[in-house]
């Protein structure tokens, strides 16, 4: 006598009798028969390996979903560019004496960053006769550029008389540099959540860029401070300072970072915050 059987599809649903002389494999398909089965059912072996890794998980990531997080990506990563841009330029702060201080002629203007600092001589006639000191920096003249030995020899730097502070310069360099760091953690963290379609390492990548933001920020007040230490620290020689277009990236890049960060942990949510709190004013009005 002929025995029956039927082929069942993943979730355990009989599609249809199995096919005469098919072995029946230990988990109920019958071999030979699983190539017409994946066929009826309208699923491929790779799309049922991929459905069971991502439920398998905990959390299955929907296209909508994965779209929200490459669109809060795209702004971590302009908040990442911001700070790369601000951090290896130069131009954080402007030093600039009185035009007339030297000669008549040329005048000296000075700036520098994180790493290091230039000098430049600029021809009185190409400053802004409004203008009572040097500059600005971007002005066309013979520039001097050298870097600061806090990292190597632990040398301060001397610029108009003025002595800087080697402590403070260094501890804006290292929270800027560990900003960075915690950036690419970040990057890493949704990489994987987008090819892992794990939506846990949502978590993880948001404190790593709302922190970094944070240090991003602190790096920028502890260079100010180091600034105005560095003016305080010689009164020869009167200065106009004025922080420059760096900075305006580093500022920019914080706030960025942190509403990317704050972006990427509203998606890590089990639930919408907007849903829940919606249905709540309508239901109080």
């Amino acid at each position: 006598m002929w025995s029956t059987f039927f082929v069942t599809d993943e979730e355990g649903r009989t599609v249809g009798p199995a096919a005469p002389g098919a072995v029946v494999a230990p988990g109920g398909a019958p071999q030979g028969a699983g190539g017409l089965g994946g066929l009826m059912t309208g699923r491929s072996t790779f799309g049922g390996n991929k459905r069971r890794r991502t439920t398998s998980a905990g959390h299955a990531m929907s296209e909508a979903q994965e779209g929200k997080i490459k669109l809060a990506f795209f702004v971590a990563i302009v908040g990442v560019v911001l700070t790369v841009l601000g951090v290896g330029t130069e131009f954080w702060v402007e030093l600039a004496p009185p035009k007339n201080f030297y000669n008549n002629q040329t005048c000296l203007t000075a700036h520098y960053g994180l790493w290091k600092g230039c000098t430049k001589t600029l021809w009185v006639s190409d400053i802004d006769p409004e203008r009572e000191s040097c500059g600005p920096a971007e002005l066309p003249g013979e520039s001097n550029c050298t870097y600061f030995k806090f990292f190597t020899t632990g040398e301060n730097a001397v610029m108009f008389q003025k002595t800087t502070r080697k402590n403070l310069n260094v501890a804006a360099a290292m929270l800027a540099l560990f900003s960075l760091f915690l950036m690419v953690m970040g990057a890493i963290c949704i990489t994987m959540a987008l090819s892992k379609e794990i939506i846990f390492f949502l978590k993880p990548a948001s404190f790593c860029f709302i922190i970094s933001g944070v240090l991003v920020l602190l790096s920028m007040m502890v260079f100010h401070q180091s600034v105005l230490a560095f003016l305080a620290s010689d009164h020869s020689v009167p200065l106009h300072h004025e922080l420059s277009w760096s900075v305006s990236c580093i500022g920019c890049a914080g706030g960025v970072l942190m509403v990317g960060g704050i972006l990427f942990l509203l998606l890590a949510l089990p639930y919408s915050p907007w849903q829940r709190c919606l249905p709540q004013k309508d239901s109080s009005s």
